[in-house]
């Protein structure tokens, strides 16, 4: 499935890659045959002179995603999956699934193991998918992002993960290897009841 992720302005991904290149000392050169593309362009994207086109955002997610290389990055998941919050983990680029605590996976209809690595942008609600095109502008991909609350209704209900009405606060920050993961907690409008009804 064809990943496309609109968050407003699809040149920070060109100032993403350029810190990305940054941390592992790769050229731009390198970075073009990587992605498909000539040196040229990667540094028209780098420089906010080009917005990459669809298939090239997602050319850029996927080289860029956030990985749990490090022990403490993979501490930080074992964490998530023992809060007993309703609270899950992915990477802030691709949305695929780092990391979910035991209430979160009440609401979805697939095993854990089934879900991991997929990303779960399919089943964002009307809500999600607003509020993230809204990031570039609340300067979510700057150097110190401050945590967002967003309000959000039901996705379909028949899907592989379950979204209710509630509140949620997405929270961004660098992995070890330089990626960025976000942390979503629901804050309320979650019962175990209503978690239940959706296995």
């Amino acid at each position: 499935m064809t990943l496309h992720i609109h968050c407003g302005d699809a040149r920070q991904l060109g100032a993403a890659l350029r810190r990305w290149r940054a941390l592992r000392r790769i050229k731009q050169d390198h970075a073009g045959a990587l992605l498909g593309v000539s040196q040229a362009t990667v540094s028209r994207w780098e420089n906010g002179r080009q917005a990459p086109d669809p298939d090239e955002q997602t050319r850029l997610r996927t080289l860029m995603q956030a990985r749990l290389d490090s022990a403490a990055d993979r501490e930080l998941a074992r964490l998530v999956e023992h809060s007993q919050r309703p609270v899950h983990l992915v990477c802030d680029l691709t949305h695929r699934l780092l990391a979910l605590s035991p209430a979160r996976q009440r609401q979805c209809r697939l095993p854990r193991a089934e879900l991991l690595g997929r990303s779960l942008w399919r089943y964002a609600s009307a809500e999600i998918i607003e509020a993230e095109s809204r990031l570039a502008a609340l300067d979510w991909f700057g150097p110190a992002a401050p945590a967002l609350e967003i309000r959000t209704g039901a996705n379909d209900d028949r899907a592989a993960v379950s979204i209710e009405p509630s509140r949620c606060r997405w929270v961004r920050f660098q992995l070890a290897d330089g990626s960025f993961a976000r942390l979503v907690e629901t804050l309320d409008g979650y019962t175990s009841e209503s978690s239940h009804g959706t296995n």
